[in-house]
């Protein structure tokens, strides 16, 4: 039930420091540093808009990564659970399938949920007055 005394996330925004503020209030606790790197960050967003998953030169071309850069961000994905990579044959040539897992799927989207969270919070900031003696940002 939403606003439970047993709901952790309720609980510490209600943690007040000692001038008053939320504490830990821009902490954004979800986002993972796995997932936050730039080019492991589009494999997952390619790979969450194809659930049927992407052949590696696909997804390759898709992120703009080299061979080695993009086997290495796999590898570590699959480390952490992410994704799931098959290698086989078709035609006889190689091919390699790579798919996020469905805990993958969900800690994505866990992780877009909190950094949407960043941007509301950022796009909601109060604009702060340019210094004295400076001109304001146009």
């Amino acid at each position: 039930m939403a606003g439970s005394d047993n709901d952790p996330a309720k609980a510490a925004a209600d943690k007040l420091d000692k001038q008053g503020r939320q504490s830990g209030r821009y902490a954004y606790d979800g986002l993972q540093r796995v997932i936050h790197e730039r080019s492991r960050l589009g494999i997952l967003s390619s790979l969450a808009s194809h659930p049927d998953g992407l052949l590696f030169n696909d997804l390759k071309a898709l992120c703009n990564l080299t061979d080695g850069n993009l086997s290495r961000q796999l590898q570590l994905l699959q480390e952490s659970g992410f994704v799931q990579v098959w290698k086989g044959f078709k035609n006889n040539r190689p091919q390699t399938l790579c798919r996020l897992t469905e805990s993958g799927r969900e800690r994505f989207l866990e992780y877009i949920s909190v950094l949407e969270s960043v941007v509301a919070d950022a796009m909601n900031a109060p604009k702060q007055p340019a210094p004295a003696g400076h001109p304001s940002p146009a």
